[in-house]
């Protein structure tokens, strides 16, 4: 039953990663928004929403391992991993003027996620702050945004309902696939006696980045690879703000020291790295893709 719920959540996630990415280009084509800003906000947030609703599940069940791992796994996956496949199979063209906005949210809210590791608790006090600073970044975006909306007309066949509803259609196929994907994936670690806090880092949180995996390789094959970046720096931001700060808020969560004293800095340290491969020829090459994936591979050989 394990396996088949993996094989079906893979085949979910594929088709809805598909409909996802083509209906979000056309939506930024539609109404002139520059596709980095759409791969930050409905890209980005959007394949977010199972590591959301597994982080919320895991510390209303009383399983705070998991509910941290998975943010703190998610973005070293994100960075590593992700990235790392959509640079081997095009390398990534990079905005320097956009990036440098986002990168400074990007290390604000990994500083944020360094400082609160440090704490036993994160309580609702610094949950709040990180919401709050989530709400920033969101008015943020949509105002830089809104003021390049002027640069490009709309090309003709853009039509926003049939986007929409690919755009919706896709997102609901890749949460259920994550969340069939997921359970399989938990189920199968369970039975070899693995710690909630690796499969918190690993598993679960590689199952429930499959969603920003899909959509950030076939928005690279398509060509789209500001989407992919976008996606990755979006869904990053998100995971320490708002999955955090939202979990936290609902239920305080208490840290594993093992996170605190080497995951979440091998979270600072892709994070780092993801952002001088990207200001370095105005791109990230196949040969950076691959050295984020030799990376991934040591850490989680070093988790092993």
């Amino acid at each position: 039953m394990d396996i088949l719920l993996l094989a079906l959540g893979l085949a979910a996630l594929l088709g809805g990663g598909e409909l996802l990415v083509s209906g979000a280009v056309t939506l930024a084509q539609r109404f002139r928004v520059p596709p980095m800003v759409i791969g930050l906000t409905l890209v980005g947030f959007g394949t977010s929403a199972p590591e959301l609703f597994t982080s919320l599940n895991a510390a209303l069940t009383g399983r705070p391992g998991i509910a941290v791992g998975n943010v703190v796994g998610s973005n070293i996956a994100n960075i590593l991993l992700i990235v790392g496949l959509s640079a081997l199979l095009a390398p990534i063209a990079v905005d320097r003027a956009r990036l440098s906005r986002d990168a400074g949210w990007l290390f604000a809210a990994t500083a944020g996620g360094l400082a609160l590791a440090a704490l036993p608790v994160v309580g609702r006090l610094p949950a709040a702050c990180l919401v709050l600073g989530l709400a920033a970044f969101l008015i943020t975006t949509v105002r830089s945004g809104a003021s390049t909306v002027a640069e490009a007309p709309a090309p003709a066949g853009a039509r926003a309902v049939p986007a929409a509803l690919r755009f919706t259609a896709g997102l609901a196929l890749t949460l259920a696939g994550a969340v069939l994907l997921v359970d399989g994936a938990t189920g199968l670690a369970r039975a070899f006696g693995v710690s909630e806090a690796v499969i918190g880092l690993t598993l679960v949180a590689v199952g429930t980045s499959l969603p920003e995996l899909v959509t950030s390789l076939l928005a690279a094959r398509r060509g789209h690879g500001e989407v992919a970046l976008g996606n990755v720096i979006g869904s990053n931001i998100f995971n320490l703000l708002g999955i955090l700060g939202i979990t936290a808020l609902v239920s305080p969560l208490p840290v594993d020291p093992q996170i605190a004293r080497f995951d979440v800095w091998i979270m600072a340290g892709a994070t780092l790295l993801l952002v001088l491969f990207a200001r370095t020829g105005r791109r990230i090459a196949r040969t950076e893709g691959a050295a984020l994936l030799a990376l991934y591979a040591a850490y989680l050989w070093a988790l092993a």
